[in-house]
Order: C-alpha cells, then structure tokens, then sequence
C-alpha cells in the first residue's frame, strides 16, 4: 500500500538533505568542517596540460642482459662448465663452449626449475629463447619476458611519475597507464607545463665517481660534459654510489658561500660506502653525475663520515628546489620522452562548461513542461523528484571529490531522461490499473508495484552497460559512465521514494476525487 512509516519518511527526509547540502557546498563556502571534498573539474572544463609519455625500455633490456652474462658466467663456473667469447649483439648474449659442455648447458637453460631461465607455467614460456648452433649459444628474452620486464619498468615509472607531480605542488593531476610502455599524465589548470616537462623529461640517474687524473683507471675512464656543455672531465668509471643510496635531500642556502645548494642524506649503507670513499681518496675530485652530466666536481678536503653532503653548482632555488625534487622521487628505470603534448586553454573550459549547463537547462526545461502538460499535478511532483535527483547525483559526486568532465555533464543529462523515463512508466501503468480498479490508493499502489519489474529491469541493463564503459574504457568515457551509473541509482532512490512519498500524500488527502490522473 501507499504507506510509508515514520522512521522511512525521516530517513527519505535527511538522505535529501545530506546530499543536497553536499551538492550546494560546491556553490556557496560553507563555514564549517564537516566536509572538504568539492566536485573537481576535468581537463576539458578547467583547461590545463596534457602530455603524453613514452618509456624507452631498450636501456632496461640491456641492463637485464648484462646481469644476466653475469649470473650465467657465476653458474658456468660453479659448475665447471669451459666457455667463452662472451658478448652481447642485438640485444642476444652470445657465447661459445666446448663441445662437451652442449647437451649439459642446454640441459640447464630448459630445465622447468632452472633459477637461470625461469619458466612460466601459466605462459607454458621460458624468460629467454636459447639457440644453439653447434657449441654456438645465443639467448634473448621471450615475448613474454619482454612484457614482464615492460610491466615492471612501467608500473616503477608510473610511481615515480606521480610522486614527482605530487611534489611540485600540481592539484588533482591524472595519471594513467596507456598501454605497455605509455603514461598518461593529465594537469587541469596548468597553464605553463614547462617546469613538469622539465622534471618529467630527466631520468634523475645520479652517480658520485672520481675524477681521473692521469686518464687511466683500472676500471676503465669516460669523458664527460659538464652541465654548461663547455667543459669536461675525464672520469673512472667506477661507481662510488648512486641515486638508491639517498633517503632525503632538500635545497638550502650555504652561510658561507652564499650559494644555493642541495643537501642530501644517505641511508646506512650509502654512509658507510662514502665514508670509506672519501677517506681513502682525500685530495681527489669527486664528480657528481646526473644522468651523463657532471654537476659538480668538488675536491675532498676531508673524510665525510657522517651520512650526509651537499651538490653546488650555480643552482638557483627553483633549479635547487628541481633537483632535491628529482633526487627524493628516486630514478626512473630508463628514458621517458614526450610523444604528445595539448594545452586546453581556461576559456575553451568555460565556454564547454557553459555549453553543457545551458543544454542541461534546455532539456531540463523540456522536461518540465511536457510532465506538467501531460500529468498536472503528479507532474509536478515528477519534475520536484527530478531536481531532488540532480541533487542527490552532485551531492554523491561530491562525497567522493570526482573529477567532473564534458562527457559527465553528457551522463548527467542522460540521467534526466531515464528519471522521467521511469515517471512516465509508472504513470502510464496507473492509469491502466484506475481502468479496472474503483479504490485509488490500491490502483496507484498496483501502478508502483507492477511497473517495477521493467523500471528496474531497464536501469540494471544501463548500469551493466556502465560498469563495462567504466572497466575497459579511457579518461572521458569512464567520467561519462561515473555519472550515468550514480545517476542510475539516485534516479531508483527519487522514483520509489521520493516521487513515491509525495504521490501517497497527495492520493491519501484526494482519494474521494473523481479523476486524480
């Protein structure tokens, strides 16, 4: 029957409430702490930078084989299997053994439980593809190791990626996996992205290793430039320590020199390697390396013990503030660069927003109307359950801080649609049961009741085709399913209870009324 208790009509009140007052928080500064999370507007309505990032992996892959000639040439000798001609070609370890050693070493490679190749049982795949031509051994990563070694360094990249933008003080950035080597990072309101670029665009790979001065080592000597570009160094090739070493650095002004310079602090085992670094080496030129560029290369007065140091090298603070930026979000695993780059200005986001509100307005408006014509008075109370929807669907919004997009504003339109949808079933089905049916109150229930079924069934099979939208697509398809699936389950809550409550009141204080729709 139309009739609903106490402690439901209370509950129906304060939900409305609740939700209403969120949506309104996004209009009018509400003094108080009971909620911070406002709706947030997408790239699309805001303006701001998108930039679109490609991992270069070929330096990954190299790395992965250079570790693995090692660990093959560690076993080889564990098990005094004879080879030799080590090399690597067109990303292939290549190597030749005696011909006694073929049927063994083939036997090792292939093994199932073999820690050198490991095997995949579920990709029925090995991580390396061994050929053997003679007592000639060639191995190269599998499909499937490539897409393991490209998940690794993607899923490490994203990370770095988003703790560098969150470090730069960027609000709300976006971003996402594209594919197995893309990253998209969006920026709403960002209008000048080059400093992002700048820290996006740097590997921050950074080394300390002594500079030779005699141009031999025992480990081998490179030559590199400093970062002017004019000058240069001829350095060892040993590495004293790196970039994994630091848990902290941060930019500061030197007293003495009055330079601005960027401390750094090393963990335990960074400290002890420096330590013994620089007390063996006093009087010798350490270089400070980021990624193939000297930065600076101060000599050692004394032995630096205690864990920490500082990088001089004509910084300003921002350039400072970059670097101790860089530096604190760790190196990423290879090479990024910049494939695709838009800037979306503020004025085009207005007049989107604009666009989208009059439309809204318009349909809105439509709406309005044609349930009044048609309906009268259980019109009204259609197009009062409809605005206390849009309500409940920005008050939902709000609660989980969303990012509002261009393609949401469509799924919020689209949401009015189905709410009047379910009002026109539900009307239509009333007036069939008045037919056969003298009591009011049971007609208008049996309405409510028998219509349910194909309201109900109709916004399941919207809300799957949401889910799925929202699983498997991009950015703006996903802010479009966002808010048609909210919509779809606020538009159930104001139909059969709202516009429910209201048509039971309305019936109950008319139930003597000839004609009541």
């Amino acid at each position: 029957m139309l009739y609903f208790t106490k402690i439901k009509i209370i509950t129906i009140i304060l939900i409305t409430l609740i939700f209403t007052y969120l949506s309104f928080s996004n209009i009018f500064k509400f003094d108080d702490n009971f909620l911070k999370n406002k709706i947030n507007l997408g790239l699309d309505l805001q303006g701001g930078s998108y930039l679109l990032l490609e991992i270069d992996n070929q330096p990954i892959i190299s790395q992965t084989l250079q570790n693995k000639l090692i660990d093959i040439k560690k076993t080889f000798k564990d098990k005094s299997i004879l080879v030799k001609n080590f090399f690597i070609e067109n990303n292939k370890i290549n190597f030749e053994s005696e011909k006694v050693f073929v049927e063994e070493i083939e036997q090792i490679f292939s093994d199932k439980e073999s820690d050198l190749n490991p095997y995949f049982e579920k990709f029925k795949t090995h991580q390396y593809i061994v050929e053997n031509n003679n007592n000639f051994f060639s191995l190269s990563l599998s499909d499937y190791g490539i897409v393991l070694l490209n998940s690794s360094s993607l899923d490490q990249a994203v990370e770095i990626v988003r703790r560098r933008v969150d470090e730069s003080g960027t609000n709300e950035p976006n971003i996402l996996k594209r594919g197995n080597n893309r990253i998209l990072v969006e920026l709403p309101g960002l209008d000048d992205p080059a400093r992002i670029k700048s820290l996006l665009g740097k590997t921050a790979n950074l080394t300390f290793q002594f500079v030779s001065s005699t141009g031999s080592d025992g480990f081998g000597t490179e030559t590199l430039k400093f970062d002017n570009d004019l000058d240069e160094a001829t350095v060892s090739k040993r590495i004293i320590l790196n970039g994994d070493n630091l848990i902290d650095a941060k930019p500061r002004m030197d007293t003495q020199s009055n330079e601005t310079i960027v401390s750094f602090t090393l963990d335990r085992v960074g400290a002890k390697k420096f330590g013994r670094a620089t007390t063996e080496n006093v009087g010798k030129q350490l270089a400070i390396i980021l990624d193939g560029k000297i930065i600076s290369a101060p000599s050692i007065r004394e032995p630096i013990v205690g864990g920490s140091g500082q990088i001089s090298g004509n910084f300003t603070f921002q350039s400072a503030t970059d670097l101790a930026l860089l530096l604190r979000s760790g190196a990423l695993p290879a090479p990024m660069n910049i494939i695709e780059e838009r800037s979306v200005g503020p004025d085009l986001g207005k007049d989107s927003i604009k666009a989208g509100i009059i439309s809204l307005i318009v349909g809105f408006s439509l709406v309005v109307l044609f349930m009044v014509y048609k309906y009268r008075i259980f019109g009204l109370i259609a197009n009062l359950a409809l605005l206390t929807n849009l309500f409940l669907l920005l008050g939902v919004l709000t609660m989980f801080g969303a990012t509002l997009t261009l393609p949401g504003i469509a799924g919020i339109i689209l949401t009015v649609g189905m709410a009047v949808d379910a009002n026109v079933l539900i009307f239509e089905r009333i007036k069939e049961e008045i037919k056969n049916e003298s009591n009011k109150i049971i007609a208008f229930d049996s309405g409510y009741i028998k219509s349910r079924t194909a309201i109900i069934d109709a916004n399941i099979t919207t809300l799957i085709a949401a889910s799925i939208l929202f699983l498997m697509g991009s950015g703006p398809i996903k802010g479009f399913s966002v808010t048609l699936g909210i919509g779809i389950l606020t538009t159930l809550f104001s139909v059969y209870f709202i516009a429910r409550l209201l048509s039971s009141i309305y019936v109950k204080s008319n139930k003597d009324k000839e004609k009541l729709l």
